[in-house]
């Protein structure tokens, strides 16, 4: 007769949750489990396959609890609790619990004698004793944690199948027979898992040991499934060991990811230490799979796979919990940062991990469409802050410029800071983003190149204000060099960056550069004004010793932009290059010269001749590059030399294809000198500007400059 202690141990654990996997088992398995708590040999407790650097796991006081429970329930009441699993397998459900609470309770049936009262003896068949001593010695040896009880315990559950088949047996001692062996092989179980989730706590010979139950567990799961005649036995297999070891394998990477990230980590966000115990944790455990578990584990196992899938489960789900939270800037950066190159590059691909993962599929750790919808945050992100920084960068440099604040002097030439400072926003966000993904990094250049174009024009803009409002500061001129002097810098970085940018990106720059040289040539080409008026005064008398004085006060003045960069003094001699050639040309197109003999034709040529050689010869001499201007005065001279109109015809479609912009009025200014040309050969000439044979678009524009009236 049951006692109430052990009717209240029964009851209390037979609606206790087990500790193993749940989900692993099937409703029969469901119903024994509840015995199986507090079993002190090998209990089973997920989450403690301890890696190098996990802390050993201490026993609740729940666990020890029903460790306690446990050791007073004997193992008949197990027995008797699979014997009524069993049983209900073969009957309805609502006998079952009638049978269930007689047992309990120790009723009668009016029509049966009662099976537990003490005083009736079983009647047993011949052999029984022997197997039941079997049972028990198992038992004994399962309660001392003796894996070597797998083998017999296999051999008792053929031997079973056996006898049910031969049909010599009743059906009541088949279910007595059948629960015992299923109760042993819920005690193996447990000690056969709670041996594969701690791996690194036992002895390597122990380990294998449970290796190999469970791969002998899987061949008998298989065969059985071969099998498939039916048997007067309730169905146990297959009983998925496997299975459940790779469900406890989840739970370890659930507790290992799960855990807190460790401190110390200065300096950092919640999610960053969040993102780097997870990636940590995960490398360093599945390190340890590969080093210490595979060479042990079965190949059947996967073991790699199976901790890997579990790590990278868990690790997903991490990540796309915190992807639906509203992410700051910094936040979404390191989200990208390990989902698209940290993960599958320093984890997956780390030299210790990438043999043995290239055949796990893993995937991304999230889907596509969120990391595109990250990305997209990611750059409106970057292209805002870059605008940010780089406007505080010029309103601090024009800050200084109102200030009168002199720039900085770097080997002899003026320099400002700020396309350094504007060019490594720039460039720190395109490695940012590449850090991320190279398509990434392609994609934001073309971001952060359209926002570069927004700066340069601001630039302009702000350097105009200066230009107007800071004529009489003391540094004026400096600071207007400095300027010059950083397009220099810009157009380098762009151009190595962006290799051939759009012409509209730079465009502001060139016209920066340009209000600049205007600024600084301003008060020379103001002296120069009275001088190139003198040529028409003195008629031509005295023209070189004229020029001569024109270039020596263009001389003069030249040390005033020497802080220039090189090529930037070279730019400036061409625009005065320029500027003398053009008020040259203006000088003979007033109109106000008329030669009526060749003779005196062929003298002005002369000069014009001689002034246009000093010109040129200056001008090099200084830096000048703007060698298309040669011939300008010189075939002008000789168009006023020529007498033949053939000749000069000849010349003026030559000239003209030079200098597309060279139009009738500047060739009729010009023929003004030839005052012995009839009216009729003046047209005929001048007709020769009539025919189309001219480029359309001329690479440099000279004509476009003069004026003639």
């Amino acid at each position: 007769m049951y006692t109430m202690r052990d009717l209240t141990a029964l009851m209390a654990n037979m609606f206790t949750t087990p500790d193993l996997p749940d989900a692993s088992l099937n409703q029969g398995d469901a119903e024994m489990m509840a015995f199986f708590q507090g079993i002190p040999v090998e209990q089973a407790v997920p989450g403690t396959l301890n890696f190098p650097g996990s802390p050993p796991q201490v026993p609740s006081a729940s666990e020890e609890d029903s460790e306690t429970s446990m050791s007073e329930v004997s193992f008949e009441h197990l027995v008797l609790a699979v014997d009524m699993w069993t049983t209900s397998m073969k009957t309805k459900k609502s006998k079952c619990l009638i049978k269930v609470f007689k047992v309990l309770t120790g009723k009668k049936n009016k029509s049966q004698p009662s099976t537990v009262e003490p005083d009736v003896k079983a009647k047993t068949r011949p052999g029984l004793d022997a197997w039941l001593a079997t049972v028990e010695e198992l038992k004994a040896d399962l309660d001392l944690g003796r894996l070597e009880a797998s083998g017999p315990l296999l051999a008792l559950e053929r031997e079973l199948l056996v006898a049910a088949a031969a049909g010599g047996m009743s059906q009541e001692e088949l279910v007595q027979r059948q629960s015992k062996v299923e109760a042993l092989y819920i005690l193996l179980r447990d000690l056969v898992l709670g041996v594969l989730w701690r791996p690194l706590e036992v002895a390597p010979e122990r380990l294998r040991q449970a290796l190999a139950i469970v791969s002998e567990q899987e061949l008998e799961d298989r065969r059985a499934a071969a099998g498939s005649e039916d048997s007067v036995l309730a169905p146990t297999r297959p009983r998925r060991w496997l299975q459940l070891w790779r469900r406890g394998v989840a739970q370890v990477a659930e507790e290992r990811l799960g855990g807190q990230p460790a401190a110390g980590a200065e300096g950092l966000s919640e999610a960053e230490r969040a993102f780097l115990h997870l990636g940590r944790t995960m490398k360093e455990d599945l390190e340890a799979v590969v080093e210490l578990l595979l060479p042990v584990f079965p190949a059947e196992f996967h073991v790699v796979a199976a901790y890997a899938e579990s790590y990278h489960e868990h690790f997903a789900a991490q990540l796309a919990a915190m992807a639906q939270f509203e992410l700051c800037e910094r936040d979404t950066y390191m989200l990208l940062v390990w989902v698209q190159n940290l993960y599958p590059n320093d984890i997956i691909s780390s030299p210790k991990l990438a043999a043995e993962l290239q055949d796990v599929r893993l995937g991304s750790l999230l889907p596509p469409r969120q990391i595109r919808q990250l990305e997209a945050t990611f750059l409106s992100d970057e292209a805002a802050k870059v605008k940010e920084l780089m406007g505080r960068a010029l309103e601090l440099e024009s800050q200084d410029w109102a200030q009168d604040v002199p720039p900085q002097r770097v080997n002899g030439h003026c320099h400002s800071e700020l396309a350094s400072h504007v060019m490594q926003i720039i460039s720190q966000r395109q490695i940012k983003a590449k850090d991320i993904t190279t398509d990434l990094g392609m994609q934001i250049k073309q971001v952060l190149l359209m926002e570069l174009a927004g700066f340069f024009r601001s630039y302009q803009r702000a350097f105009d204000k200066f230009l107007e409002r800071c004529k009489q500061t003391k540094n004026y001129k400096a600071n207007v060099i400095a300027n010059i002097n950083n397009c220099l810098s810009f157009r380098m970085s762009v151009e190595q960056m962006w290799q051939t940018p759009p012409s509209h990106v730079l465009g502001p720059l060139n016209e920066l550069k340009a209000r600049g040289f205007d600024s600084l040539l301003q008060s020379l080409l103001l002296d120069l004004e009275p001088l190139f008026k003198r040529f028409s005064q003195i008629r031509w008398a005295a023209p070189e010793e004229l020029m001569e004085e024109i270039l020596a006060t263009v001389a003069h003045r030249l040390p005033e932009f020497s802080e220039l960069q090189d090529c930037f003094q070279e730019e400036l001699m061409e625009v005065v290059h320029l500027h003398l050639v053009k008020e040259y040309i203006i000088c003979l197109s007033k109109r106000h010269l008329v030669l009526k003999t060749a003779e005196h034709q062929q003298q002005l040529a002369g000069h014009i001749l001689y002034n246009a050689a000093l010109i040129q010869h200056f001008c090099t001499q200084n830096g000048s590059h703007a060698t298309w201007l040669d011939p300008a005065i010189p075939r002008l001279a000789e168009i006023i030399r020529l007498q033949d109109p053939s000749a000069i015809k000849m010349e003026v479609a030559t000239y003209a294809t030079l200098y597309p912009d060279f139009s009738k009025d500047h060739l009729s200014a010009i023929l003004v000198i030839k005052g012995n040309l009839s009216s009729s050969e003046a047209r005929s000439i001048l007709s020769i500007l009539d025919i189309s044979t001219r480029p359309h678009k001329a690479a440099h524009s000279l004509f476009a400059h003069i004026k003639v009236g």
